[in-house]
């Protein structure tokens, strides 16, 4: 059941595709609040840092370019507005959804233990409350699973990739040249480590300009891409929000010359320096400015690209003509001075006060279109959240229109809710700590509540030099995230799997995804398809068992699995609980040992070069021979593992758009 409710002048955000009517409600600023009781557990949020369980700090929904998280964090590179309050004491449950363009900000107990308070001051909400079906329509289906699967069918369905984009994705800021994208292939293929594709970072466009090919470095994009396609590897380059401001280059003058890009409030292009330079933005709200952008991807894929990602796109912002300018007039401020302790605090932080700034998000404006089709300008600032989605909307639409048939690779640094039907998202630049492996533990089932089923973090870690015992542990866990992706910064150690001497170990946990792709693909689908969940907490499943409903570091994955993965430094393995009888599978270098597990807590030793993992009572898990790449993947041949009788396997050609179970389903009989 779900009721609507109306508060200011909210803008369309596109998150919600089954329209209902509402009610409108008196006060702005919005102010809602709810006591919690002493045992309620609050979920969701997305892309957030802490627990799964989310009382106890305050969260702000402002899409941010803040690499390196911590505790400390309130906003991340995502405003995903759902929480989910779940009452173990008598079995309640209620899922919200503030749908908003602004800033939202949500404190959780952290001003007031027991209380629930969100707010927000910019635009308008609209509140929706969803309660749990009746238990003759629900079934077997537990109220949090119900909640989220009403949820989503009133957000429509989650983006689903290509089958290919389930493979590995070799990725590095800091190839070059052909020759560095050829040399990371070799690696690969030499050490007889599986690989589906290799992103291509800002380093591959002529002086950081979108929609472009350095020919130097990359004389022959097509025909590299179509080398490497022969031996079943893609290209994935990187998309930025920012257009360089330079006369000549194509995309600029057309940008100029239809006016395409946001404006400062006397009519001028708001200009921001990023990675190109200066440079123009977008305005993402104008349906004829964000065809004109989607359009452009065609000059990559006419060059035999099947796969985007999407970045800096929040957007993030180096500085603006306006706050560099005041910044260098501050530091003649002190030229000359004798820096005291006081006076030395103010000017070291200077250089890097130019950074994603508020009073750069009010410098500029869009264009909206109203429900009576009058258009009038809003403030970036009022309606920030929305501009990442905005771009992966831009893009997706488009190569919709540019492949027709054949599904693209698509995911994205910033979003909100109504970018899940889209494209995918990875968490951003996160550090290689192993806090920030705990942490995408935690962030990936609250990101699959919101509709982020195709999602993921950068293994390993992104800024700073990974080990290599975290790098297989990260591994370990990345092989049951749909999106999976080995990324690091130039100024890191080299993280390709074959750049630690031997590889049998990673070679060994790298086999198991490619020998469980069929179980994750047909699971990944199935849960598309229904507004299920891919990776899910255990309480969702076992909500009547309260050390299941607090538990962090386990995970449900599909209806079979249930994975506990190693996230301790020199661990020689880790305590696991089961909340009820199961398969213990573990994976040693292309072999299996089974063994039957009774309900309850277990110490499990778990080496470097194995994967453990457990079959759910009563179910089956199917697993093919390990091969080079998705493409190779062998299905007529599958080794069944668990307690089940049969296994409902989705397969189709991993490329259409029309998907559908129907016609798809093979069973597998034990």
């Amino acid at each position: 059941m779900i009721e609507k409710r109306i508060y200011g002048n909210p803008v369309e955000t596109g998150a919600v595709v089954s329209k209902m009517d509402g009610t409108r409600e008196d006060g702005w600023p919005f102010a809602w609040r709810r006591t919690m009781r002493r045992d309620d557990i609050v979920f969701g949020l997305g892309e957030n840092m802490h627990g799964i369980n989310k009382r106890g700090f305050r969260y702000v929904s402002w899409c941010s370019d803040v690499p390196n998280q911590g505790e400390f964090t309130p906003s991340m590179y995502g405003a995903h507005n759902l929480i989910i309050i779940y009452g173990p004491s008598d079995g309640s449950c209620e899922a919200l959804f503030f749908d908003s363009a602004s800033r939202v900000t949500f404190d959780i107990g952290y001003t007031e233990k027991n209380t629930i308070e969100v707010t927000s001051e910019d635009t308008g909400i609209v509140l929706y409350t969803i309660r749990p079906d009746d238990a003759d329509t629900r079934g077997d289906e537990s109220v949090l699973n119900d909640v989220v699967r009403q949820f989503r069918t009133l957000i429509g369905r989650s983006y689903i990739p290509p089958r290919w984009a389930f493979g590995l994705q070799q990725s590095r800021w800091g190839y070059k040249t052909e020759q560095d994208i050829r040399e990371v292939v070799e690696g690969y293929r030499k050490a007889g480590l599986p690989l589906d594709s290799v992103c291509m970072d800002i380093d591959y466009m002529e002086n950081y300009k979108d929609f472009t090919v350095d020919k130097e470095k990359f004389p022959d994009l097509a025909g590299l891409s179509r080398e490497l396609k022969a031996d079943g590897i893609r290209l994935v380059p990187i998309i930025d929000a920012g257009i360089r401001i330079e006369e000549g280059y194509d995309v600029y003058d057309e940008g100029m010359e239809k006016g395409y890009f946001c404006k400062k409030e006397d009519g001028t292009p708001f200009a921001a320096g990023v990675w190109p330079g200066r440079s123009h933005f977008t305005d993402f709200m104008r349906e004829d400015a964000s065809e004109w952008f989607g359009s452009k991807y065609k000059a990559l894929t006419d060059q035999g690209i099947e796969g985007f990602w999407n970045d800096m796109n929040e957007p993030a912002m180096f500085y603006s003509d306006e706050s560099i300018r005041a910044v260098f007039e501050k530091i003649k401020e002190f030229e000359g001075k004798r820096l005291d302790v006081d006076s030395f605090f103010k000017f070291t932080p200077l250089s890097g006060s130019t950074f994603n700034r508020l009073d750069d998000y009010q410098r500029f404006y869009h264009e909206v279109r109203g429900e009576d089709g009058t258009v009038s300008r809003m403030r970036h600032d009022k309606v920030h959240n929305l501009y990442g989605s905005f771009m992966t909307r831009a893009a997706a639409l488009a190569l919709r229109k540019i492949s027709p048939d054949r599904r693209t690779l698509l995911y994205s640094r910033a979003s909100c809710i109504g970018a899940h039907r889209y494209g995918g998202i990875w968490t951003g630049d996160n550090a290689a700590t192993w806090e920030h492996l705990r942490q995408e533990v935690k962030m990936l089932p609250s990101l699959n509540m919101t509709g982020f089923l195709y999602s993921g973090a950068d293994i390993g870690g992104f800024g700073g030099s990974t080990t290599r015992e975290l790098l297989l542990r990260w591994l370990a866990f990345g092989v049951f995230t749909p999106l999976m992706r080995n990324h690091s910064a130039w100024d890191t150690r080299r993280q390709e799997f074959y750049a630690f001497g031997d590889t049998e170990d990673y070679r060994s946990v790298l086999e198991l995804r490619y020998a469980l792709l069929p179980y994750i693909y047909s699971e990944f689908v199935k849960a598309a398809l229904s507004g299920g969940m891919f990776l899910r907490p255990l309480g969702f499943d076992f909500p009547g068992d309260d050390r299941a409903l607090r538990c962090e570091d386990e995970l449900l994955a599909g209806e079979g699995l249930l994975i506990a993965p190693v996230c301790e430094e020199n661990a020689r393995g880790r305590y696991v609980y089961l909340p009820e009888d199961m398969t213990r599978v573990s994976w040693r270098r292309g072999k299996i040992r089974t063994q039957e597990m009774s309900k309850g807590s277990y110490y499990i030793y778990v080496p470097l070069d194995t994967v453990t993992f457990f079959v759910r009572k009563g179910k089956l898990v199917p697993l093919c021979a390990p091969a080079k790449d998705t493409e190779s993947l062998d299905t007529s041949r599958l080794t069944l593992v668990g307690s089940g009788d049969s296994y409902g396997l989705y397969e189709d050609d991993g490329f259409t758009r029309d998907i559908r179970l129907e016609g798809h389903l093979r069973t597998l009989v034990r």
